[in-house]
């Protein structure tokens, strides 16, 4: 798992968050160990959309901090990413796949190109637009007369007759 991690993709995860935030991370803490609690993941939620998490465990036990982690991965999802990419609480907590929780918050990067009313910079590539078509049934009916070229054939030529190699033979014990 340490191997699907991509340090650069750390790193552009760690500024992107810095930004949105207007704060930098601690001195002297790692990436995963500042976010590790799920404070700086909320207040990243929370500034893309007001009051997505009302509130957010600033200390307490460990289950408050993963608590924190939850309401984060609630709220990425509220915001439209896709539940296959949101990562889980231990990936985090016990920093088991932190690969996924940087594609997590690539996916959050992603999501943030469709809401309109968000303002500040993007993380990633602009997610593809819908290009819907609408199809009259006339258009419709024409593609199935169509022979697709997996129907074609091979100039009457089949496997029929095909006898090469040595037949089974079944040998009886007497």
């Amino acid at each position: 798992i340490a191997m699907k991690r991509d340090p650069e993709m750390d790193k552009q995860a760690q500024a992107w968050i810095e930004t949105v935030l207007g704060e930098k991370f601690p001195p002297g803490h790692s990436y995963e160990d500042s976010i590790r609690d799920g404070v700086v993941l909320c207040k990243l939620m929370n500034k893309l959309k007001p009051g997505a998490i009302p509130k957010i465990n600033n200390s307490g036990s460990q289950f408050k901090m993963m608590e924190n982690i939850n309401m984060f991965q609630n709220a990425c999802k509220e915001y439209g990413v896709s539940d296959v990419d949101v990562f889980q609480t231990v990936d985090l907590w016990e920093k088991k796949d932190l690969a996924m929780v940087t594609t997590t918050i690539f996916a959050l990067g992603r999501q943030t190109y469709k809401h309109k009313e968000y303002h500040g910079p993007h993380l990633g590539k602009k997610p593809s637009d819908e290009n819907k078509r609408d199809f009259s049934e006339e258009q419709l009916r024409a593609g199935e007369s169509v022979i697709g070229l997996q129907a074609g054939t091979n100039k009457g030529a089949s496997q029929a007759g095909q006898s090469f190699g040595n037949s089974r033979h079944i040998i009886l014990n007497k």
